[in-house]
C-alpha cells in the first residue's frame, strides 16, 4: 500500500533507494550531480512512497525561490512562442517555476522592476526591457540574470544569447537583386533601441554597397517590427510623393503581414510587382499568400540556450559570456521564387 506523503521522510526514500540521505537531497535541491540511474532510482521510489519535498523547507534550506523570471516587452506576436516554449522546456526539466513580466523601462520607469532578487533566482531580460542602469545594480547584487537578443553593456560581464542577423540580411538583400533584379528597395527599421534591428539595417547598407546602388534615406520605414505599426507606415510611406521600389524588407515576419495588406489595397500584387521578405520565419509565414521567403531564425532554441546559461550561472558553473546562433535563408515565393511543384510545399534553404 503506497504511504501517505506525511508520513513518509527523506530518510525512508534514502533507505528504500538505497543511497544516503545527502544523495537523496542533493537530487531534490538540484545543487550537486547525481547520476542517471541514481537518479531514476530516487525519482522512482518518491512516486512509490508518494513522497513530495516541503517546498518552503526547501528554499529555506537552500535560500532560494526555486523560480527564475523572464522580462518581455509583451506577448502579442508570434514571435514569443517559440521563445517561450523553449525557456519553459529548460525550467521544467530543472523542476523551477517560470515567472513572466511584461516591461518596458521607457514606459515603466515610474514603477519597480516587477521581478527580480526579490521573487526569483535569476532573471533572463529580452532586449532593451531594463536599461544600464538597472542591468549594473543587479550586477552589483550578483545577481545571476542573461540577456536575450542584446549584447551586454561594455562594463558588465552579462552572458547574452542572440541570432546571426548581419550576414543573414545581406545575403537576402543580395538575392533580390542578383536574382530578381530588384534595385529600390524598401527597408523597413524596428524599434529604435533594438540591436536585432540595426544589424539588419547594417547587412542591408552593405548589400545595396556591395552592388553599386546608393542608399536613399526615403526608402527607410519604421516597421516596429509590428504588423499595426508596418500597415500604417507604409500607408503613409504610399500616400505621400515617394521613390519608385520594387522590394520590401520588412524588418521582421510580423511587419510583413501588415505590408502585404497595405500592397494588396494600394492593388500592387506580391511578388509581380513587388518582392516582399522579411525575417525569423515564425509559424504563419509559410501560410501567407504567397508564402513569404525569410530568415529563418532558432528562436525556441534561444530561448533554451539562455535558460541553460542562466541555470548554469545559478549553479555557479562555468559559462559562455557570448552565444551567436546561426541563421538561414528560406526561399518561398513572395521574393519572385516559383514553386517547383504547384500546391506542394516548397522552400530552399540558403546557408
Amino acid at each position: 500500500m503506497t504511504r501517505k506523503s506525511s508520513s513518509v521522510t527523506i530518510r525512508d526514500v534514502a533507505r528504500h533507494a538505497a543511497v544516503s540521505v545527502a544523495t537523496v537531497s542533493r537530487f531534490i535541491n538540484r545543487n550537486a550531480p547525481v547520476s542517471q540511474e541514481v537518479a531514476e532510482r530516487i525519482q522512482q521510489v518518491m512516486l512509490d512512497l508518494n513522497y513530495k519535498p516541503h517546498t518552503t523547507a526547501r528554499q529555506l534550506a537552500t535560500r532560494r525561490t526555486l523560480t527564475v523570471g523572464l522580462v518581455i516587452h509583451n506577448m502579442h506576436t508570434d514571435f514569443f512562442a517559440p521563445l517561450l516554449s523553449g525557456i519553459e522546456a529548460v525550467v521544467s526539466e530543472n523542476q523551477y517555476n517560470l515567472l513572466v513580466a511584461t516591461y518596458d523601462y521607457k514606459t515603466h520607469h515610474h514603477r519597480p522592476l516587477p521581478i527580480g532578487p526579490h521573487n526569483t533566482d535569476g532573471l533572463l531580460s529580452y532586449s532593451d526591457c531594463l536599461n544600464e542602469e538597472q542591468l549594473t545594480d543587479l550586477g552589483r547584487q550578483k545577481f545571476p540574470v542573461v540577456l536575450i537578443h542584446r549584447t551586454a553593456p561594455p562594463h558588465l560581464r552579462i552572458p547574452f544569447v542572440t541570432v546571426e542577423n548581419k550576414a543573414a540580411t545581406r545575403k537576402l538583400i543580395s538575392h533580390l537583386i542578383q536574382v530578381h533584379g530588384r534595385r529600390s528597395i524598401i527597408f523597413m527599421r524596428g524599434p529604435s533601441e533594438q540591436e536585432d534591428s540595426y544589424w539588419r539595417e547594417q547587412g542591408y547598407r552593405d548589400a545595396l554597397d556591395e552592388h553599386g546602388i546608393p542608399f536613399q534615406s526615403d526608402l527607410i520605414l519604421c516597421g516596429e517590427f509590428n504588423r499595426t505599426a508596418a500597415y500604417a507606415a507604409f500607408k503613409r510611406f504610399l500616400a505621400r510623393k515617394h521613390p519608385p521600389f520594387d522590394a520590401i524588407f520588412t524588418g521582421d515576419d510580423d511587419a510583413a503581414i501588415g505590408v502585404f495588406k497595405a500592397l494588396k489595397e494600394a492593388g500592387l500584387r506580391v511578388p509581380e510587382d513587388v518582392s516582399v521578405v522579411g525575417f525569423d520565419d515564425a509559424r504563419l509565414s509559410s501560410f501567407l499568400n504567397p508564402p513569404l521567403t525569410t530568415v529563418r531564425a532558432p528562436t525556441h532554441q534561444v530561448g533554451s540556450t539562455a535558460a541553460a546559461l542562466l541555470f548554469d550561472l545559478i549553479q555557479e558553473r562555468p559559462i559562455e559570456a557570448c552565444t551567436l546562433l546561426p541563421t538561414e535563408i528560406v526561399l518561398r515565393r513572395s521574393c519572385g521564387c516559383a514553386y517547383e511543384n504547384p500546391g506542394e510545399p516548397f522552400y530552399d534553404v540558403v546557408r
